[in-house]
């Protein structure tokens, strides 16, 4: 892959033999397999960021939390905050949520690092299980603590989860119809605007977070049951394929070794071919992963922060529908791909760091009068975000050849990941010094 441009003129050149359908000889069935597999995907990306979504909904709840240590199992609907900076206008915890923001960020970089070096070559069906049983220690580690120390595990096994689990679905779509990128896409959003959601919506009716947390613990299940029972085999590719196609999608999913079959696969890329990959992915790498950092900068820095003390809200019900209506942004863009398809993406870069600016000169400066104008700029800052991670893998895999997408996919995960780890670590400091400043 050479470039953006050179990318966008060499799929130009072969347009018409990639998407004529009389070349592709269909499976028995294939408008079924074919909305099977949209689903499994939808699914896929929905269970896959929903642990993650919560730990970052329950952060507020997380660091407020005082329990010792040999409490009672029932937890107060709202926990006992620890001691806050009353001096602070901002009603501070001692702990800033980008810590928990760290902690459900930085195991899914180290993973995403490691996944162009080899790991997205092993074998699928393993990495999906470790995925899903981290995801329920997650759940189960976070309502069963006693210490914050303890929950912030519990937040790291959301991480392994997520992060393994999106190197590896990524990867996976590059032996299906690129139509399943916009659904798995579309799945990631719903997780956020159903994670968030629900977190809220339990916490608000009276149930307690521990309770709410173990309610969730069906969604480890319902990703292991879109994997092995809901996905089908992906059409073939090329004409007089099928066999090699349903062999090679027969490898990721009941096989135990890593899909080895495909003639095509990035397994045969020397490291050279590789880190010229990687260099022509760098035009959609740097523009994702500054949307990242100056969104999750706003949610995990500032969020916090922006605390109305007019409003009949308290302050762990601001961040909630603070989180809440980030993520139903994200979940109306990330969906939006068949709508709407964006190629300058640095467009959407330049906004969310305008987003952050605004939101940033008002943590400073309390210029804006309501919190109902927040909502307004938090709701646009979770579009730009969502469409700018779905146009990004779309045009990734627009633009890239069958022999390079699987590992463009593999490689590309880690912008976003990028992004919120820069956000987090900045945001620490941030939190200390505003809130010991005021």
């Amino acid at each position: 892959m050479g470039g953006c441009a050179g990318s966008r003129r060499r799929l130009s050149d072969s347009e018409g033999e990639e998407t004529a359908p009389e070349s592709r000889l269909p499976l028995p069935d294939s408008q079924g397999a074919h909305w099977k597999n949209a689903m499994g995907f939808w699914l896929l990306g929905l269970c896959n960021n929903f642990s993650y979504v919560v730990m970052l909904s329950a952060a507020h709840d997380i660091l407020s939390q005082q329990r010792a240590s040999g409490n009672q199992s029932h937890v107060d609907p709202e926990p006992m905050p620890i001691p806050h900076n009353n001096s602070s206008r901002f009603d501070c915890n001692s702990v800033s949520t980008a810590a928990v923001l760290l902690a459900d960020i930085l195991p899914t970089l180290v993973i995403k690092l490691l996944a162009p070096l080899g790991l997205h070559l092993l074998p699928y069906s393993p990495r999906v299980l470790v995925s899903g049983v981290c995801a329920a220690g997650s759940f189960i580690l976070v309502a069963f603590s006693h210490s914050v120390g303890t929950s912030l595990c519990g937040v790291v096994l959301a991480s392994i989860s997520s992060g393994l689990g999106e190197v590896t679905f990524l990867s996976l779509t590059s032996f299906y119809p690129r139509a399943v990128i916009s659904w798995w896409s579309s799945g990631t959003g719903g997780a956020g605007l159903l994670g968030a959601l629900s977190y809220l919506g339990l916490t608000q009716a009276g149930l307690s977070p521990q309770h709410t947390l173990l309610s969730m613990l069906g969604i480890p299940a319902l990703l292991l049951a879109s994997y092995f029972f809901l996905l089908t085999f992906p059409e073939p590719q090329d004409p007089g394929g099928e066999e090699e196609a349903e062999r090679a999608a027969r490898q990721p999913l009941i096989s135990n070794e890593a899909p080895e079959s495909k003639p095509d696969t990035s397994s045969n890329l020397s490291l050279q071919e590789r880190w010229t990959v990687f260099k022509g992915l760098l035009c959609h790498i740097i523009p994702l992963v500054l949307v990242y950092f100056a969104e999750y900068f706003i949610n995990q820095g500032l969020f916090e922060l922006l605390f109305f003390r007019n409003s009949s809200l308290s302050h762990a019900q601001q961040y909630r529908w603070y989180q809440m209506l980030y993520q139903a942004g994200v979940f109306a863009s990330r969906s939006s791909l068949r709508c709407c398809h964006i190629r300058f993406t640095w467009a959407l870069a330049l906004l969310q760091c305008l987003n952050l600016a605004l939101l940033l000169a008002d943590v400073w400066l309390s210029f804006l009068p309501s919190i109902y104008l927040v909502f307004l700029i938090i709701l646009f800052e979770g579009l730009l975000g969502g469409a700018a991670y779905v146009n990004t893998f779309y045009n990734i895999a627009q633009e890239t050849t069958d022999e390079h997408r699987e590992f463009a996919m593999a490689a590309a995960c880690i912008s976003d990941t990028l992004g919120i780890s820069l956000s987090g670590i900045l945001a620490l400091p941030l939190h200390n010094f505003l809130c010991h400043l005021s």
